[in-house]
């Protein structure tokens, strides 16, 4: 770990020792006759420049001689544009041609009365677009932006302005009578083609061929949310995400339901290409910058043994190239619950008591006068409530327990981010301070986050980078018990005339809700991640390699001391924990095109260890508590517990996708893992998966006008499911084994606790998936239909055994369980323009599960397989059914 943080300094530190790499590029042209437009690409090929012109300005056809060496591109336009009037000018990776001081005029015949006009052209964030086509509407008079996107153009009165540029909306601009004019350019997702990382790459959304879809941040990117989970809510069918119950925790999730009986249910979070077992609360929101859930067979077979309840994709933000940004925003949220859950003051309760016994507080036969000789404490037993020195007999007071353990809850959050670069490295540096408190007091949550992005291209052949952060988390204090507040009566105050705390007010085992927040607790959390990766060209076009190496590294202290622990007697303990792993992934990539034919290949060998100490010691039975936790000794009675784990993984990964003419796609995809928790018969398994896709709109005989988009997708493939550490081993458990009654300790003995299984093996997924995508009149709607089951089979389950064999389970694969579903997700783009932008998305999903057999076993002799009914498990049934018993009749 500390080798990566310093590599994380050193990568830092070289970001100012590339800046002025990309002004030497050199290059090697020697060729007669060749003419402009070769040049430029043959610079284009050797270095990563891209040239910004205008084709009616820069003549590409002219032939020139050229004979230059290994030297800067600098030199090698001089000599090519000498003597032509054309100029150019290095920004990053653009070159841009023009006219050496030339206004864009109207040609002969086209001349009208008019004025000069200049403007400024920019993206969606304000930054300039550079090479961005201004035309005159019915005219060849334009011109191109140069470096900080401005133009200059002399137009007649009442023209429109044409303005395009690559991947964004062509717009037509009224000049009028307009002198200087600012225009911004929207993104064209139609011609950007989304890009979704699918696990190890990422592939366009066109070329998808398994159930993949991105979660929607844009929209909830300014809502007060402290884990990104809670923006995930409703966006992505067949992605549920629970409810929030305490401030920073992370809420439960599921991909398309359950496919286990008792192997792992969590999905599988990767960040930045590496496995993540870390909490999501210790995430920044405002640092991710694209979630995809892959949910299919194939698409989730790439990292096979792991990914059976599906897969998230989280890829935090970097650096761009430009100018250096620097964000800073703060914000406060109060928060409060949508239901009142106050219970009642002393008139409500009062005068519901008097409601419950209506037929004594009340005179018949109507019982609508009062009875003057009623008094509510002659019905009360609670001794506690009553007070017999006053006229009425009850206690005097009308304590408000809701409002002493509650609050209004509040969000603050202040950030700050700083990023940039230029051709040879980019960066992203940000920090974030986050201070939650719920509506319960004490129930507070604070997060200090850092993050450092840094990516490297020093060399056309090499990119390296980190992706980096360390996160702070505070959850001190201890919230009083919601349900004490709601049951409570008003009656009853919690503490006595000195100010102490009544362990038992009721005088019952019911304890004072506040009995579990006057207490000392202290829990932090913090928690680093690093990644450090290396990409390399390989000598053969389209080849690359790839190393990443990614650490988690957690620490975990949870000191509590309660006046209150262990039966009143006082407790305190320390508890210490300590959690790392590590991930090398090595990546082979190949991108080819053959024609029509497209091929891309991954290749991937991999492992990942991961280790977990954890140290407990405890005291109870304390004359005095004042230092708490930091004086355990003090406690008579003193206990300690420590353990350890360790696991393993080895992987290997093969994947090629097909494409032809854009519109036959192909995925195969074949993963081999192997987990250190299995039997030593089944250390390894093998996990395939295919997928095919057509793009039907992409045939010279679709001629449906209305439909932009239309692709039937169908994939079938095997995920896994890994045992929990040891499972199949035999374990040692140590008891006090034997008393010789000489007034001697007890001595200690170890047996056997659990029964080893050699053949205990993985269990399977076996997923079918068929989808439609779909965009329709002019791509204003587009949406996807999901089709899907998923049968599991080999189920990790504790089999109940003879107790005459020494034990009372093993673990087993047993049984089958199918689920399957239907997911239906369509947007609509309504309104879009400048200023305003208005997109309606409706999704809906459906999941059942159902046990189809369980042991295989008729002990009952009733022709039919036995349920296993203590364990809530019904042959035919859903798992967790709620279930009773049917009535026979009455016994006489």
């Amino acid at each position: 770990m500390r080798n990566a943080f310093l590599a994380l300094f050193l990568l830092v530190g070289a970001t100012y020792a590339t800046e002025s790499y990309s002004q030497n590029l050199r290059v090697t042209v020697v060729s007669s006759g060749i003419s402009t437009a070769q040049v430029l690409s043959e610079i284009e090929s050797q270095t990563d420049y891209l040239f910004v012109y205008d084709v009616n300005e820069v003549d590409l056809g002219r032939k020139v001689n050229v004979d230059t060496e290994n030297r800067p591109v600098s030199e090698v336009l001089d000599e090519v544009f000498e003597g032509t009037g054309i100029t150019y000018a290095m920004e990053g990776k653009n070159i841009m041609l023009m006219r050496r001081n030339k206004k864009e005029t109207l040609g002969a015949g086209q001349q009208k009365a008019g004025h000069t006009v200049q403007g400024i052209v920019m993206d969606a964030d304000g930054e300039p677009i550079i090479g961005a086509n201004i035309k005159v509407e019915g005219t060849s008079a334009g011109t191109i932006t140069d470096l900080d996107g401005r133009f200059t153009l002399d137009v007649p009165e009442g023209v429109v302005l044409q303005v395009s540029y690559i991947g964004y909306v062509t717009q037509n601009v009224k000049v009028g009578g307009k002198r200087d004019i600012t225009i911004r350019l929207s993104e064209d997702a139609q011609a950007l083609d989304e890009v979704v990382v699918v696990g190890y790459g990422s592939m366009k959304k066109s070329d998808l061929t398994g159930a993949v879809i991105s979660a929607n941040l844009k929209d909830f990117e300014k809502a007060p949310n402290t884990n990104i989970l809670q923006s995930l809510q409703g966006t992505v069918p067949g992605l549920n995400i629970g409810q929030v119950t305490s401030t920073g925790s992370t809420p439960d999730i599921s991909i398309r339901g359950t496919n286990t009986l008792s192997g792992n249910k969590s999905v599988l979070i990767v960040l930045d290409g590496i496995i993540y077992t870390g909490s999501l609360s210790s995430l920044n929101p405002n640092d991710i910058e694209s979630i995809d859930v892959l949910k299919g067979a194939s698409a989730t077979a790439v990292y096979g043994a792991q990914a059976a309840n599906g897969v998230l994709l989280i890829t935090t933000k970097r650096g761009k190239v430009g100018k250096t940004r620097i964000n800073v925003s703060s914000s406060y949220t109060i928060s409060n619950p949508t239901k009142d859950l106050r219970p009642m003051n002393r008139n409500e309760y009062l005068s519901y008591l008097r409601e419950f016994w209506y037929d004594e507080s009340y005179i018949g036969p109507d019982y609508t006068t009062p009875n003057p000789d009623f008094r509510v404490a002659d019905y009360i037993q609670d001794v506690p409530m009553l007070d017999n020195d006053l006229p009425d007999g009850l206690a005097p007071y009308d304590y408000d327990w809701w409002g002493e353990g509650t609050q209004n809850g509040h969000i603050l959050e202040n950030r700050i981010d700083i990023s940039g670069g230029n051709d040879n490295v980019s960066y992203l540096l940000s920090y974030a301070h986050t201070d939650q408190e719920g509506f319960i007091k004490n129930d507070v949550f604070k997060r200090n986050s850092i993050r450092v992005n840094v990516d490297l291209h020093p060399y056309k052949w090499l990119k390296t980078g980190i992706q980096s952060f360390a996160s702070f988390v505070n959850q001190d204090g201890a919230e009083p018990s919601v349900s004490g507040l709601m049951m409570q009566s008003p009656l009853i105050q919690p503490y006595d005339e000195n100010g102490e705390i009544v362990p038992y007010p009721f005088n019952t085992l019911d304890t004072n809700p506040f009995m579990g927040s006057n207490v000392k607790d202290k829990e932090r959390h913090n928690y680093f991640f690093v990644n450090l990766y290396a990409e390399i060209q390989l000598p053969i076009k389209g080849l690359t390699y790839r190393l990443n190496y990614g650490n988690n590294y957690r620490i975990d202290n949870h000191f509590y001391a309660s006046e209150y622990g262990a039966s009143l007697s006082g407790e305190a303990y320390k508890q210490h924990t300590e959690y790392y792993d590590y991930t090398i992934d090595n990546i082979l990539n190949y991108q080819g095109e053959f024609g029509d034919h497209s091929i891309a290949a991954t290749f991937l060998y991999g492992a990942s260890e991961r280790k977990n100490n954890y140290t407990n010691a405890d005291s109870q039975n304390f004359s005095r508590l004042t230092l708490g936790y930091n004086k355990l000794e003090l406690g008579k009675n003193q206990y300690t517990y420590s353990t350890a784990w360790n696991e393993a993984l080895l992987y290997q990964m093969a994947r090629i996708n097909y494409k032809y003419k854009d519109r036959y796609l192909l995925t195969a995809t074949v993963r081999r893992d192997g987990f250190s928790g299995f039997a030593s018969n089944h250390k390894f398994a093998i996990f395939p998966s295919v997928a095919l896709a057509w793009n039907m709109t992409q045939e010279p005989w679709f001629k449906i006008a209305w439909i932009n988009w239309l692709k039937i997708r169908g994939e079938w493939g095997i995920s896994g499911n890994q045992t929990s550490r040891y499972k199949s081993l035999s374990r040692v458990d140590s008891n006090a084994a034997y008393v010789f009654g000489d007034g001697g300790t007890t001595e200690m003995g170890q047996m056997i606790s659990t029964m080893s299984n050699p053949d205990l093996k993985w269990e399977k997924t076996t997923g079918i998936n068929v989808g439609f995508d779909f965009a329709v009149l002019n791509n204003r709607i587009t949406g996807t239909l999901e089709f899907y089951t998923n049968i599991t089979k080999d189920l990790l389950y504790d089999l109940a055994i003879p107790t005459m064999t020494g034990f009372k389970f093993v673990s087993s694969n047993v049984g089958e369980i199918r689920n399957k579903g239907f997911e239906f997700n369509i947007t609509s783009h309504n309104i879009v323009n400048r200023d305003f932008e208005w997109d309606t998305t409706i999704n809906f999903s459906t999941n059942s599960n159902e046990i189809v057999t369980l042991t295989g076993q008729d002990l009952d002799g009733d022709g039919k397989e036995d349920d296993l009914i203590a364990s809530n498990l019904f042959i035919g049934e859903a798992i967790n059914s709620i279930y009773g018993y049917e009535i026979d009749g009455m016994a006489t």
